[in-house]
């Protein structure tokens, strides 16, 4: 099974946050065992994150980190770096988020570690690059939405811009990554040398923005906030219910056709204002409203029964908490749950991905600050009076 692919594949862990967690949330999710390297006494900067919690634990840690093992290491000290470079000689992966030249300050860059162990597939995600003036900028999702576009075409058309709520700059680096390592090793298993993967949340927002780098570049016209809309279709929008919204997407004419046929409206098929898809794009507003002359006498239920009986792709506008336990969702064990110590009812969100009908990915809850510390040191031959003095020493909790 899928779950099983990167069994064998030992994964060090660098990162906080978002990004690097989800990518090596995935690899665990694939069978990769991932030890995640925290900063004694604090951990990943998520674990604060909080409210909101669940038995006291942070809700975003616990969203991105399941399938590890942590282990707590200053590396500030030689002693804590030294540990590292002797779990990066077993190890087929290491991936880290700090800015440009900090690992190689600490003596953990990949031309250091790729000498130690040539097979190491060797990722290092940045904010802005590893190249250019900005690249030893810090930065985060928000920051980076606005600097490549993406909150310049977020919102409606007379208010101000607005962030995607969702952290699709992080999440999407973290798959980025996660991509790259997979390619990485399969040209491992061809060559049998290592290689290294750069990612970074800004290359992420622009190839976020491919489809409207493209119509800016085919006619120099800036793309502007359109709310629930998109340039190139009409219908495809949210429309206004008797108790709420429906999304109505009609990407053809056929297609349209389906939408006034279930709205009982026919004769807009007609209409020579909205015939083809380029007049209706055209003429969206008068589109809109004669639609929603139709829309706002019906509920949004009403409205998504009659919809979807003729086929045409529409959607109710649900909530979080509607969205997750929807008979659809749940039929696909998207929100499984995934006890933890402490956290009986802890649920998260699932590797979206199923093989021979099954949902992939393993099963092991988000880790306790440092709770793998030990057992990992034991295993590269440091014995209790070791770890009691590096633990005296603050190189370890």
């Amino acid at each position: 099974m899928l779950e099983n692919l990167l069994e064998g594949v030992r994964v060090i862990d660098l990162t906080q946050n978002v990004a690097g967690p989800f990518c090596t949330q995935i690899l665990g999710d694939f069978g990769a065992e991932v030890i995640k390297v925290e900063r004694p006494g604090v951990g990943d900067d998520t674990r604060s994150w909080l409210p909101p919690e669940i038995g006291g634990q942070s809700s975003t840690y616990l969203s991105l980190n399941r399938n590890k093992r942590s282990i707590c290491l200053d590396l500030n000290q030689p002693e804590s770096t030294a540990i590292l470079r002797e779990l990066a000689k077993s190890a087929d992966v290491i991936i880290h988020s700090m800015k440009p030249g900090s690992a190689e300050a600490r003596g953990l860059g990949a031309d250091e570690l790729m000498t130690l162990n040539p097979r190491l597939v060797y990722c290092a995600i940045s904010a802005f690059g590893e190249v250019g003036k900005m690249a030893k900028l810090p930065g985060y999702d928000p920051l980076v939405q606005a600097f490549s576009g993406v909150m310049s075409v977020t919102g409606n058309q007379n208010d101000d811009p607005v962030r995607v709520s969702v952290s699709l700059i992080d999440m999407g680096t973290g798959m980025w990554s996660a991509m790259g390592i997979f390619a990485a090793l399969m040209s491992r298993d061809r060559t049998g040398k290592g290689t290294q993967v750069n990612t970074s949340l800004l290359e992420t927002g622009i190839s976020w923005m491919t489809v409207f780098v493209a119509g800016y570049l085919a006619s120099g016209q800036l793309p502007r906030k359109m709310g629930s809309a998109m340039a190139m279709a009409a219908p495809y929008e949210l429309f206004r219910s008797s108790d709420g919204h429906v999304f109505i997407a009609a990407g053809n004419d056929r297609l349209f056709e389906k939408v006034c046929a279930a709205l009982g409206c026919p004769e807009l098929a007609r209409d020579e204002r909205f015939v083809t898809n380029t007049d209706r794009v055209n003429n969206r507003d008068a589109l809109r409203a004669a639609i929603e002359e139709v829309t706002t006498r019906h509920t949004a239920a009403e409205l998504v029964e009659r919809l979807r009986a003729t086929g045409a792709p529409c959607s109710e506008l649900n909530n979080v908490g509607q969205a997750i336990e929807h008979e659809q969702v749940r039929a696909l064990d998207m929100v499984p749950s995934l006890p933890a110590p402490g956290i009986p009812q802890l649920r998260t969100v699932a590797l979206p991905i199923r093989a021979g009908g099954k949902r992939v990915g393993r099963k092991s809850p988000p880790p306790s600050l440092g709770a793998d510390t030990s057992e990992l040191l034991q295993e590269l031959g440091y014995d209790a009076a070791a770890q009691e003095r590096l633990r005296a020493q603050g190189v370890i909790n």
